[in-house]
């Protein structure tokens, strides 16, 4: 028997019925769906091709739903994707409603401005781009570019040092965890878990449903490596998320 299992992340590119049988034939054990990406419907329709083509195959196989997490995240920019040189200053701001350009743009994470000090680092989009933090105005972080590049929107903020004040499950990621109960997933990942704590809001929302599902810590912040013991213990099994704790 193959003790490696194989997960395979379900989107656009394996829609179909077919794609997704074909997925199972060529030994997918475990499929993800990526909840940071796409609505409930379109989860929902992956998952009943899952379902089909194990019984028509006779290959039992695992459905896991990846929560998004307290992803920190750019905000929208005006006319698309901006080129950010080096030397070049660039604001983040807390402020709401802000269409962002080439000298600033707004940020998912209102607690920026509060956490953040003048020569901590940026990273933006898994650390193609860096930026230095100059100075603090009230909501408005200013930095300067060390490491250009292009960015563009939503793209992910990395804080490197910085312990985030953010809950554990968003609005987002509580709705997301009910509908994957409800619908029948097996397996829970929880994004950028820092502590064993963060998995007591996700036991607390399954009680309310009435499903227990073992819950996966993903392993992608500084916090979680020192706090790993705390996590293993806590956890029904960890998954190291490479991308961003690689920055």
């Amino acid at each position: 028997m193959r003790r490696a299992k194989i997960v395979c992340t379900l989107g656009p590119a394996t829609d179909t019925f077919d794609q997704i049988k074909a997925l199972v034939e060529a030994g997918m054990d475990v499929a993800r769906l990526n909840l940071s990406h796409g609505g409930h419907a379109e989860h929902e329709e992956r998952y009943r091709h899952v379902r089909k083509a194990s019984d028509e195959t006779g290959h039992s196989v695992g459905v896991l739903a990846d929560l998004q997490g307290p992803k920190i995240r750019l905000g929208h920019f005006a006319e698309g994707p901006v080129l950010l040189e080096r030397d070049d200053t660039f604001t983040i701001t807390v402020e709401e409603g802000v269409a962002g350009d080439r000298h600033h743009c707004g940020t998912t994470y209102g607690g920026l401005a509060d956490d953040v000090t003048p020569g901590e680092r940026i990273l933006v989009d898994d650390g193609k781009v860096c930026l230095e933090v100059t100075s603090v105005d009230g909501p408005r972080v200013r930095t300067r570019v060390l490491e250009g590049g292009i960015v563009s929107d939503h793209k992910g903020l990395n804080l490197p040092g910085v312990a985030v004040s953010v809950p554990a499950l968003s609005k987002k990621d509580e709705e997301d965890l009910r509908w994957a109960l409800r619908t029948g997933v097996d397996v829970i990942a929880l994004s950028f878990v820092r502590s064993g704590k963060d998995i007591t809001d996700v036991h607390r929302i399954m009680d309310e449903e009435g499903r227990r599902l073992p819950v996966i810590a993903k392993v992608e912040k500084p916090q979680a490596v020192e706090n790993i013991d705390d996590i293993v213990a806590a956890f029904d099994g960890i998954m190291v998320a490479r991308g961003d704790l690689g920055v």
